[in-house]
């Protein structure tokens, strides 16, 4: 970040994650006796047509038009019966709240708080070089993911740039210089808040930026320790496909969390499949797929929109089915990885946000296939759960405050 200002260094660490406390810096990081578990959250915010997605037999896998042909019926659970209270009039802004919780985003005065990939980026991925990793499909400037102070953590969504910070040969001289600049510029926030300390300055406002300030030097000490670190050899595998550009954006996005995931270097990835303006095109359809999905019911609509949520499926089968090809300890990859595909809309047609489309998949639990819930439950019950299970000790996470071990192990 050269010739960057002091007070645009604090807007840049306004979006910057938890700050990383536990974060270990010794060069010589004991090797892992059995494999390290991950997470990755999968929000389609335009949620699945429910009578195609959900199985029509109870228990029963093969009843579901979507879910059918997946490879890894064993190794996931459908839930039926989740959502997040306080949505009753959120429309689209209930994507806010998919990984939090919080109630009424739509409302002037909302204010969001941490996600729960967060919590479990500061538990799990203190190890890796990037710590989580956010994804989405286009560059509207937020996704799933935000901070413990409910700011947006801005996602990357060009594929040869995420395989660039995977990968990719970095100029090591010009990265030096730039840590080097922002350490300097650091210094020198850290100088003008004694300055306001001094002055009286708000008192509020010191202790925010002191938090940010924390996270920037604990950012900087992260980058430096990796930059001496070797990157993966990795083959460049991602799609080209210009004709079904959204498509190919999917199956990359994918190939690159699972390639992510296999070389260890992150073990929290979020990837927001936000909806687009304009017309997408997909094996068997073309059209606008907001508009589609306010189908209202009528035939052609619903067509074309099955035939793009379906591919969705058939790109999260595959890649659910490449983890599980992975040997890993005495397990695959799946089976150390836990992935949740789900939405915030239960029904984009009316925008209604009860009875959300979830699945969780690997992670080694005991899964049940299909879960029908007696009554509506929080999804953050889910994510308390999630919590729990990866050694995160809470007793509440948004409007979940029940572990109803829903994935008993």
């Amino acid at each position: 970040m050269n010739h960057t200002s002091r007070r645009d260094f604090l807007k840049f660490g306004a979006a910057l994650p938890l700050a990383l406390h536990s974060l270990d810096l010794r060069k010589d990081m004991p090797k892992r006796a059995t494999p390290p578990r991950r997470v990755m959250f999968i929000c389609n915010s335009l949620g699945f047509y429910s009578p195609d997605f959900f199985p029509r037999v109870r228990g029963d896998l093969s009843s579901s038009k979507y879910l059918a042909e997946m490879k890894t019926k064993d190794k996931l659970t459908v839930f039926q019966n989740l959502f997040h209270p306080g949505m009753e009039t959120s429309n689209h802004d209930s994507e806010k709240s998919f990984l939090t919780g919080v109630a009424k985003p739509e409302a002037p005065s909302f204010s969001n708080s941490v996600s729960v990939d967060q919590v479990l980026a500061q538990q799990i991925g203190n190890e890796t070089r990037l710590p989580f990793l956010p994804l989405s499909i286009y560059d509207r400037g937020w996704g799933c993911s935000w901070n413990n102070r409910g700011v947006a953590i801005p996602p990357m969504h060009d594929e040869t740039k995420v395989f660039d910070k995977l990968f990719g040969k970095e100029d090591l001289v010009a990265k030096r210089e730039q840590i080097a600049n922002d350490q300097l510029v650091v210094k020198c926030l850290c100088r003008d808040i004694k300055t306001l300390e001094k002055s009286g300055g708000d008192a509020a406002k010191i202790d925010s930026y002191r938090v940010v300030i924390a996270e920037l030097e604990k950012q900087l000490e992260h980058d430096a320790f990796w930059l001496d670190a070797q990157k993966p050899d990795v083959a460049n595998t991602l799609s080209t496909d210009v004709e079904y550009a959204f498509s190919a954006k999917i199956k990359n996005m994918l190939e690159l969390s699972k390639l992510a995931f296999q070389t260890d270097s992150t073990r929290v990835i979020t990837f927001s499949m936000d909806w687009i303006y304009g017309a997408i095109k997909v094996p068997g359809a073309t059209g606008g797929w907001h508009t589609l999905s306010h189908h209202g019911g009528k035939k052609d609509a619903l067509e074309k929109l099955i035939r793009i949520e379906s591919d969705i499926i058939q790109h999260v089968n595959k890649f659910l089915a490449d983890l599980d090809g992975i040997k890993e300890g005495d397990g695959t990859l799946l089976d150390h990885t836990t992935v949740v595909l789900g939405s915030n809309f239960g029904d984009a047609s009316n925008h209604t946000c009860n009875n959300l489309p979830t699945i969780v998949a690997g992670g080694g639990f005991n899964h049940q296939a299909h879960s029908v819930l007696d009554r509506p439950t929080p999804l953050c019950n889910l994510w308390l759960e999630l919590l729990n299970e990866h050694n995160v000790d809470v007793g509440r996470f948004g409007s979940g405050d029940q572990n109803l071990n829903l994935l008993a192990t």
